[in-house]
């Protein structure tokens, strides 16, 4: 399939309507972008291939009962691919991203709450990896804009009117619950494809697709899950990406937080403890961008006191279970 180097109206309005509801019929997507169903699917089937799309199923930390850590690790040269990848193969990471030259790696550990055995990756597995020469963890203590709330560049192709017609029906079950152990494979699953058929998600749970609609149904309207949308930002636009680590006056801190959740070049907004209080990640389209961004609306909030600027240079596993697209978005040797 050849390759695509920019996405069009149809591709935008087709990744927004995924993110407006993950398991949405082609046929209801294309009813509202007024197109095809074929001209859907085949639009679907092209993003995937060229351009990394896949749909995950996600549960909300909160609701999942666990606790989010940013880790930074800086580590030689010669280790911080491989390392970066081996990582991103466990199940208990995501947002496995590559920084600052290829030496330094950022990724989100999930652990649940109370389950000491299982902070082993922060107190042994991670310190004592051959390579790594630093390790700093911040516990995540609010995100303002992540999760759930998709980064504009993605959702930004829709009419309000578009909007509604895709908005997923959460007619309320009798009985909601959050998510249980029993739910684990359903959620294994959907962390894998969040568009996997009844079919395949009966199989992965040992459930009859009756049940699977039901607990699906269940699960989405307690919103303990929701469904994001991984692709390759850099066809978005989003071709300069970097974290910015902020010290921030306590005082001014949810200020500032709200102000910046608000602001179009931003796709992540995060509380946390540490030296820096305040972690965002950028998503602007050219350096000149982004050092517009950090002298002229940046510098103009009130309260930030530093700010430390780190280039992303490949995301090497995003949201999902499996490292995104694999085979895809690869970084180049």
């Amino acid at each position: 399939m050849k390759d695509i180097s920019m996405l069009d109206d149809v591709d935008r309005s087709v990744i927004h309507a995924l993110h407006i509801d993950g398991r949405a019929p082609f046929s209801k997507i294309a009813a509202a972008l007024n197109v095809s169903t074929q001209t859907v699917t085949r639009r679907y089937q092209r993003l995937r291939a060229a351009a990394g799309l896949r749909v995950v199923g996600l549960t909300d930390p909160g609701h999942a009962g666990r606790t989010q850590w940013l880790v930074r690790l800086t580590t030689t040269t010669s280790t911080g691919r491989n390392l970066a990848y081996s990582l991103a193969r466990r199940p208990d990471t995501s947002w496995v991203k590559l920084t600052s030259g290829g030496t330094e790696i950022l990724l989100v550990v999930n652990i649940p709450r109370g389950a000491e055995a299982s902070r082993s990756i922060l107190l042994q597995d991670i310190p004592r990896t051959a390579g790594i020469t630093a390790v700093s963890a911040h516990y995540v203590l609010h995100t303002y804009l992540g999760g759930p709330t998709a980064w504009r560049g993605h959702i930004n192709a829709l009419t309000d009117h578009q909007r509604k017609l895709l908005e997923p029906n959460r007619s309320s079950p009798e009985h909601r619950r959050g998510p249980a152990d029993s739910d684990a494979p359903l959620l294994a699953a959907l962390q894998h494809d969040g568009r996997a058929t009844l079919a395949h998600l009966a199989t992965a749970t040992g459930w009859s697709q009756a049940t699977v609609t039901r607990r699906l149904a269940d699960l989405r309207a307690a919103r303990a899950i929701f469904f994001d949308v991984e692709v390759d930002d850099a066809l978005l636009g989003a071709t300069a990406q970097a974290l910015l680590w902020m010290s921030v006056a306590p005082s001014h801190l949810d200020r500032v937080a709200r102000t910046l959740s608000e602001h179009d070049e931003l796709a992540f907004v995060a509380a946390t403890t540490g030296p820096t209080n305040l972690v965002t990640q950028t998503m602007c389209p050219d350096p000149e961008t982004l050092h517009q961004y950090l002298t002229q609306r940046l510098g103009a909030l009130e309260g930030i006191h530093t700010v430390e600027t780190t280039p992303v240079l490949a995301t090497v596993k995003a949201a999902g279970r499996l490292p995104l697209a694999a085979g895809y978005r690869r970084p180049r040797e």
